[in-house]
């Protein structure tokens, strides 16, 4: 990350006050001539400035014991690399992410065009996409936004994120695994409030082979519980299908529980493809490469991590 900016947003009845912070960083590696045609920042502007290690502490500092308003994961997933990069341990935040809210805010925008820049527009606010600041405090107005369109509260948005689009009452999300997954034959059940829509998650399962079920039963392999309720650990706060998976985990059933978070990792892995690829014969360089699967002896690493395409979407 070159540039950080965020809008740090805590409600105080009806007044939103909003404290900007803004820091350049000095990357460590190598700038991307993409990267520094969407952003506009090069090497010279960091050069003099601290790394993400120098100024973690006062960071975080900011970040915790309020909410952390982003828009997409783009920025929450870049912070845990970094830390992870840096070996920072990364602090459990209050994120709430302002396109689920635009989502379910505005009905229009629930399968596409939550895009920050779109959002924005629909709502009559003028920015500069992709500077940190200007994005940061771009994320703060959809929220106000979102807020006065719904008369939903700041508090009751983190946990109507966690609900479907649409409040109209739902049956339950099953699945059929997909047989050619490296995980058909699991038998996987969501419980808990998780992240992403529990839609998107059972779509993530069955892709790499899970049958997704509505609730535990003995057949059931995988209980996937969303991050914040594991660290609940009074039994009576668990779910109904977190206290039976254990009950039959206890009577011998061979069933895994797993963290969201350790889900989403487990589908990254499996799910995104990546290998070894060359090129087959000589090309100019505004030619097109003819490649073919190569071992992994010579050539260059390819991969499709969800990062960029969050990016994409927001673009």
């Amino acid at each position: 990350m070159l540039k950080w900016g965020k809008e740090y947003l805590s409600l105080n009845r009806q007044c939103l006050i909003a404290l900007r912070y803004i820091a350049y960083m000095r990357k460590v590696d190598y700038f991307d001539d993409f990267n520094s045609s969407i952003h506009g920042i090069e090497a010279h502007h960091v050069e003099n400035a601290p790394t993400f290690p120098a100024i973690a502490a006062e960071l975080f500092e900011i970040l915790e014991h309020q909410p952390v308003i982003a828009h997409t994961h783009f920025d929450r997933t870049a912070i845990s690399q970094t830390c992870r990069k840096n070996g920072i341990i990364s602090p459990r935040l209050q994120w709430l992410d302002s396109a689920r809210v635009a989502r379910r805010a505005w009905p229009q925008f629930a399968v596409k065009g939550y895009g920050l820049a779109n959002i924005c527009r629909h709502i009559g606010y003028t920015f500069q996409h992709h500077d940190a600041l200007e994005d940061a405090k771009a994320a703060g107005q959809v929220m106000l936004a979102a807020i006065r369109e719904t008369q939903v509260s700041l508090d009751d948005w983190f946990r109507r994120v966690s609900q479907p689009l649409s409040q109209e009452k739902s049956g339950p999300v099953i699945r059929a695994g997909n047989p050619d997954g490296d995980l058909y034959g699991e038998v996987l059940v969501f419980t808990g409030a998780l992240e992403i829509p529990r839609r998107d998650a059972a779509e993530m399962a069955s892709k790499v082979g899970c049958t997704v079920a509505s609730g535990v039963t003995k057949k059931t392999t995988l209980l996937v519980v969303g991050d914040q309720d594991v660290t609940r650990l009074a039994d009576h706060n668990k779910s109904t299908n977190h206290r039976k998976a254990e009950q039959l985990m206890a009577s011998g059933s061979e069933i895994r529980i797993l963290r969201e978070s350790d889900f989403k990792q487990i589908v990254d892995i499996l799910g995104t493809g990546s290998g070894w690829v060359g090129e087959t014969g000589s090309r100019s360089v505004s030619g097109t490469p003819s490649i073919r699967q190569r071992a992994p002896t010579m050539g260059s690493l390819f991969a499709r991590p969800e990062a960029t395409q969050w990016a994409a979407m927001d673009l």
